[in-house]
């Protein structure tokens, strides 16, 4: 005699989680566009401030490294302050320094602004995804990571888009003005729509953890940054590889020792939490380097238009949204893992598709290839969201998500300075484009292969990863 066990029941989404997300999602699209936006007007900013493309660079590189610097202060700050009240402070700040971007007069001043943009920024993504995470609890994460996933997805692809548009057809301070309308009605919204958390009040700073992590996260970001960047020198490279790595192995063993650390890698015990961690590390890496190959291809290798391009890397975001759509009620009703192998596999299709641009397939093939590069990245972040907050207790949900937000981040800039540098490698070869980029892609397909490990490691249950 044999017995079935019928699904779980999908409880729907209340209201007030509704508002949360809704508030969240509008608060992280401007600071997601904002990490690439501004990537398709170098050229106009040299011209216009009279200054070198390397000084140029320091307008992306100065918003980057500030995020990442400031992102090992969310969980922290959350349980010190509360939640709400550092959503809040970060949102100002990330609007307050658009709007100033917006008036720079020189270049050091813009990047100057674009340093105090990136401290906004990097508090937004964790904050706003653990108020979300303690608003749904883990029976419904799977939806609401759907949606709060989708800036995350699409904004690296609409960037370049948005930018384009405003750079040809208005002006290059409206890639900076334009998140003013969207941040200040985000901030009313916010104080009308988010319930008061107080923190305690009492949360002492891990100083020590503070000087080693932050500074060791800004250290590796620089030299992976210099090592594809032509204009890096060996002594940077090294210097902030090897100073990086030293000062983050530093702060691994004071967390480990510490009572309350600044991120508790405890967490890291429970298999549902390391494995989702891992499985967004490489994913993320995948996805962050490819935003930098993909529309690079079209206008180096097929000679695309800015817009042009970004409107044919279109189906990877067609796709994402797909896939988040029809994907989180499978994850709340324990498919998670299933969810996520065939969101890698349909990573490493996409992928293996564009190995072959050096034979010059067709835009339909490409197109098709996008589509399942998207699909695939739609699959893996809700479930893996999922697994790692259903593995700790609610009180820990706020360093559980700096902890992966620093994964995420860290995944994203290794990977896209080594994508770049292999990519750099072929194109000084006197490889013809196509054949230098089709050689490349092997380089991501290669790392969405290597998150089927952590992938199939995954808790095939809620029950089985859960925190004990």
């Amino acid at each position: 005699m044999t017995s079935t066990t019928a699904p779980p029941a999908v409880a729907p989404l209340d209201r007030t989680a509704r508002t949360v997300i809704a508030v969240v999602v509008l608060g992280m699209i401007t600071t997601v566009l904002d990490a690439t936006i501004v990537s398709v007007a170098t050229d106009r900013l040299a011209g216009e401030f009279a200054v070198p493309l390397t000084t140029v660079q320091w307008v992306m590189t100065g918003y980057l490294l500030t995020f990442t610097a400031t992102i090992p202060l969310s969980g922290w700050a959350m349980d010190r302050y509360g939640a709400r009240r550092v959503w809040l402070t970060a949102v100002a700040v990330f609007t307050a320094g658009s709007l100033l971007c917006g008036l720079a007069w020189s270049a050091p001043s813009l990047i100057g602004f674009r340093v105090l943009q990136g401290a906004g920024a990097g508090l937004v993504s964790p904050v706003g995804i653990a108020m979300v995470a303690r608003a749904v609890g883990p029976q419904r994460m799977g939806r609401a990571m759907a949606v709060v996933g989708i800036p995350m997805m699409l904004g690296p692809i609409l960037g370049p888009v948005v930018g384009g548009v405003l750079v040809d057809s208005v002006d290059w301070r409206w890639i900076f003005l334009v998140n003013l309308p969207v941040g200040l009605a985000c901030l009313a919204w916010s104080v009308r729509a988010l319930a008061d958390d107080r923190g305690t009040g009492r949360e002492r700073l891990d100083v020590l953890g503070l000087a080693l992590l932050s500074p060791g996260l800004v250290a590796l970001a620089y030299g992976v940054t210099s090592l594809a960047a032509a204009s890096g020198s060996r002594l940077s490279v090294a210097g902030g590889i090897g100073g990086g790595t030293v000062l983050l192995a530093a702060f691994v063993a004071h967390a480990l020792r510490a009572e309350r650390p600044l991120v508790e890698l405890r967490h890291l015990a429970h298999r549902g939490f390391a494995t989702a961690t891992a499985v967004q590390l490489l994913a993320v890496g995948v996805l962050t380097g490819a935003g930098f190959l993909l529309p690079l291809y079209h206008l180096v290798a097929r000679g695309e238009s800015e817009l042009a391009t970004g409107l044919l890397l279109v189906p990877q975001g067609v796709g994402a949204a797909l896939a988040m759509a029809l994907t989180g009620r499978l994850v709340d009703r324990g498919h998670g893992r299933a969810v996520v192998l065939g969101g890698v596999g349909l990573l490493g299709a996409g992928f293996l598709g564009y190995t072959t641009v050096g034979s010059d397939p067709s835009q339909v093939f490409l197109a098709v290839a996008l589509l399942a590069i998207g699909l695939g990245a739609g699959c893996i972040f809700a479930p893996t969201s999922a697994a790692a907050y259903a593995a700790v207790d609610r009180s820990a949900i706020a360093r559980a998500t700096t902890t992966m937000s620093i994964a995420q981040r860290t995944g994203g800039v290794v990977a896209t300075a080594v994508f770049a540098t292999v990519l750099q490698h072929h194109l000084d070869g006197s490889t013809a484009p196509g054949e230098a980029f089709g050689a490349t892609f092997w380089w991501p397909l290669a790392v969405a292969g290597l998150a089927l490990v952590p992938a199939l490691l995954l808790p095939t249950s809620r029950r089985e990863g859960a925190h004990r």
